[in-house]
């Protein structure tokens, strides 16, 4: 099946279908492309799985690896935050060396650096780790983009771009997810003065009108489809369309409405909702 918009999907919302088992129903719901989570390629190692092996099954069903998402424990602080914190011990296995050397092996373009953590770094602990986290990745050819969480220690699009401008390093850049961004409270004024180069990737989804009063909660179990909700998509895609973005969509819905839903009844309206709401963007400018 041939698709003249690629798109991606989001590895995240499945990480309890093992990556061999979500390529099948990616590709039957018209998916050109897939994102990898470290654990993915580790798990299938441990397998005894050679890492060519796994980039072939995932191209033998015409899918390409889009980017690994994500190093959790990139920032000094998160190497010295108590196991006390959620998902502790996940996050900090999520090292800067072991997620560019995985996403290195798989042949993945680029990897997600995100704070989870709940550490506020300042302006400079974050432009030097993220210094370091770029050079690491670039002897591989590998991009390096945070990915902003308003319920984080870099809880929005300002505070991401502050870090990768005063990095300064040419393989950083961003993650600009829909959610993330309308949540934030983000500006499109400040968007539309990015270069479109340092748009790495794009997640789109959408939400209703109301946030939940948890916004963690929500982002877990409250999206919807894009289109479904109340998010200005189509000036969110305008947008980086005229800044120059190249970035893939990746379409990324976390929702209690489909926990126990096999995948590919999960996601079998996701790629034409998402291709229908780009398409309808760029048609009507």
């Amino acid at each position: 099946m041939t698709e003249d918009l690629p798109l991606i999907l989001s590895a995240p919302p499945f990480a309890h279908v093992p990556l061999l088992e979500r390529l099948a129903p990616a590709r039957e719901a018209g998916f050109t492309g897939i994102s990898l989570m470290p654990g993915d390629v580790w798990s299938l190692e441990e397998a005894g799985m050679k890492p060519s092996e796994i980039a072939a099954r995932i191209a033998n069903h015409d899918l390409t690896v889009m980017e690994v998402d994500c190093t959790a424990c990139w920032l000094p602080s998160h190497r010295r935050t108590g196991d006390d914190a959620p998902l502790a011990s996940l996050l900090q296995s999520l090292t800067p060396e072991r997620v560019v050397e995985a996403a290195a092996r798989i042949g993945a373009p680029s990897i997600t650096a995100v704070e989870m953590m709940g550490v506020s770094p300042s302006l400079d602990e974050a432009a030097e780790a993220f210094t370091h986290l770029c050079d690491l990745a670039a002897p591989y050819g590998l991009k390096v983009h945070i990915e902003f969480l308003p319920f984080g220690g870099i809880p929005d699009l300002a505070s991401a771009w502050a870090i990768v401008q005063a990095a300064g390093r040419p393989n950083g850049g961003l993650t600009v997810d829909s959610w993330h961004f309308f949540r934030s409270g983000s500006s499109f004024e400040l968007l539309e003065s990015i270069p479109g180069s340092r748009i790495h990737t794009v997640q789109i989804n959408d939400a209703p009108a109301q946030p939940e009063a948890d916004l963690l909660h929500e982002t877990m179990s409250g999206r919807l489809v894009p289109g479904q909700g109340s998010f200005d998509l189509t000036r969110f895609i305008r947008t980086l369309d005229q800044i120059g973005s190249t970035a893939l969509f990746s379409v990324e819905v976390f929702s209690k409405n489909i926990n126990g839903m096999p995948m590919a009844q999960a996601i079998a309206s996701w790629a034409p909702a998402a291709r229908d709401i780009i398409r309808k963007a760029r048609e009507t400018r």
